[in-house]
């Protein structure tokens, strides 16, 4: 979608609100709020492809690697209201490990496009083991999601955690169990 297509809309939603496209404060900001949904959404503009950057290394390795505390920032797909957490990602290499900051920008690609955590969840853990050929992945997301806190119940410290185990961490009881207790 064009800025431009965008900037007018902003501009129908101010109006609809009883708002003033005139008031000072006000006279740039369907512009600007148009930037920041295409920056909030660019994960729809991204390929996976060129993010990772042939950013994959051989290794012996056959222990877990994980990646805590990705921070992420999303838009909920039925309400366009933010919700904001930290990814958890772990996965058995078999032969090939990722760059480590690779992983950070998978979990960006899907959270920044209008999302449930539900589906970013496991769009990230396919991701990576499709990436990777792990022997398995594992993902966590803990969020706090605005259209519960702002609007709606109004619960302010309600936090949502969902998982993907794919592979030796949904088959293997002792795989899944290290990871949980590793990031917990």
């Amino acid at each position: 979608m064009q800025d431009n297509t965008l900037a007018k809309a902003y501009e129908t939603i101010i109006e609809s609100v009883g708002e003033d496209l005139n008031r000072h404060g006000l006279k740039d900001t369907p512009r600007r709020a148009a930037e920041a949904m295409q920056f909030l959404t660019q994960g729809y503009t991204q390929d996976i492809n060129e993010v990772v950057n042939d950013a994959l290394f051989p290794t012996t390795s056959n222990e877990m690697v994980i990646v805590k505390n990705i921070e992420l920032y999303s838009l909920c797909e039925h309400h366009l209201l933010p919700f904001i957490g930290k990814c958890h990602v772990a996965y058995l290499p078999s032969g090939t490990v990722i760059g480590l900051s690779k992983v950070a920008r998978i979990v960006d690609v899907f959270a920044r496009r209008l999302q449930i955590q539900e589906h970013l969840t496991q769009q990230i853990a396919e991701t990576i083991q499709e990436i990777t050929s792990a022997k398995g992945v594992g993902v966590i997301i803990e969020s706090q999601h605005m259209c519960m806190m702002m609007r709606g119940v109004e619960k302010q410290n309600s936090v949502m955690t969902t998982s993907c185990m794919l592979g030796a961490f949904r088959d293997k009881q002792s795989t899944r169990s290290e990871f949980l207790s590793l990031v917990n």
